[in-house]
């Protein structure tokens, strides 16, 4: 493989000096850039591009046309386990991902098995394999998968959920079912990430999109154990050759001790702890992902880079003056509605303000 032109993401994630701050942004690739829309309509559908590797390189590499960022994310859902595990994937405009069959008892979860690889789900390998090529060394190349829970909420619920009154009643009536499943689910993610990396991704991000919404026992319970696993149980290789793994976990602000303390190199920070008070309570242990406010994209180009520095200063100011070890982002994906240019201007900011 090519050797790195830009190392800045890698470098901050293993807590080494950069000339400024690697930026990426989650859901960089995606329905806000005219040319994705155009690529999709021609594509028919979301799941026709996740699915075609050629295409999905093609959306992977757009934003990276555009601005300067410091990564490339594999255009992907994180929904393609559970529908490799023949729970039949499906979009509804207007409503998001539903899954044909569901998982609801003990039974349910008895037949579930992890796919293999590179066959249910080798279109998602090949696509690495390509964007690899293509990125020719000019950023690393992250994937990623739903965390076990994340996955678990979608599969019981059949898609999207306002209460998940489903899966917190499993949780609650049926705690050895929902184990179960949480169990293949993160033999499924930590097979899927390992597969991932020796396609040729270089580094990793498990998305606990829903961790938020369980009580803190609930979470230590049904979340926070397979995070600790995930991060124990996948081989990531050794020193600088190691691909770093980044736990990020929406409204779970509450545990970044723990989500410092599996041995993950990198913790995600959404935007409602200040930066500087989670890197004064993870201490040093991890780097640190985060965390603006998606919402500040809908403000003026002024308001952007005052925001984009004001985290920035928060996070040295947490962490004894340095800025090191700190990877910028959003605090949670774009939407569609945001301004290209506005994400230009933040692209920029992040690397203004951050120069060494």
């Amino acid at each position: 493989m090519t050797a790195l032109k830009n190392d800045r993401f890698l470098r901050a994630l293993r807590r080494e000096p950069v000339d400024c701050t690697p930026v990426w942004l989650m859901r960089q690739a995606g329905r806000y850039l005219p040319e994705y829309r155009a690529t999709r309509k021609e594509a028919g559908s979301f799941l026709g591009m996740a699915k075609n590797p050629e295409i999905a390189c093609e959306v992977t590499l757009q934003p990276l046309r555009r601005y300067d960022l410091d990564a490339a994310i594999l255009f992907s859902d994180i929904l393609t386990v559970p529908d490799a595990m023949g729970l039949g994937l499906y979009f509804v405009e207007g409503e998001g991902p539903k899954f044909e069959r569901t998982i609801r008892s003990a039974a349910d979860a008895a037949k579930l098995g992890v796919p293999d690889m590179e066959t249910e789900l080798r279109y998602v390998m090949d696509a690495v394999r390509v964007i690899r090529r293509e990125l020719d060394g000019k950023v690393p190349l992250i994937g990623f998968s739903g965390s076990p829970w994340t996955l678990a909420c979608y599969m019981v619920e059949g898609g999207g959920s306002k209460d998940f009154a489903r899966i917190k009643a499993m949780a609650l009536n049926e705690p050895a079912a929902l184990h179960r499943l949480l169990s293949v689910n993160t033999d499924a993610v930590i097979a899927y990430l390992a597969a991932q990396r020796a396609a040729g991704a270089q580094a990793l991000q498990v998305f606990d999109t829903w961790g938020g919404v369980l009580s803190p026992a609930m979470y230590r319970e049904f979340s926070l154990p397979y995070l600790q696993r995930i991060a124990h149980e996948l081989d990531r290789g050794e020193g600088a050759e190691r691909t770093p793994l980044i736990l990020f976990g929406k409204g779970t602000a509450a545990y970044l001790e723990d989500l410092a303390a599996t041995g993950a190199e990198g913790v995600g920070v959404d935007w409602l702890v200040e930066l500087g008070d989670a890197a004064r309570r993870t201490g040093g242990k991890v780097a640190l992902q985060g965390n603006l406010d998606p919402a500040t994209l809908y403000g003026s180009p002024e308001a952007i880079r005052a925001e984009v520095k004001r985290t920035l200063d928060s996070y040295r100011d947490g962490n004894g003056g340095s800025r090191e070890g700190h990877v910028f982002n959003l605090g949670h994906g774009m939407s569609p509605d945001m301004d290209p240019d506005h994400v230009a201007v933040l692209v920029d900011a992040v690397h203004t303000f951050s120069r060494r």
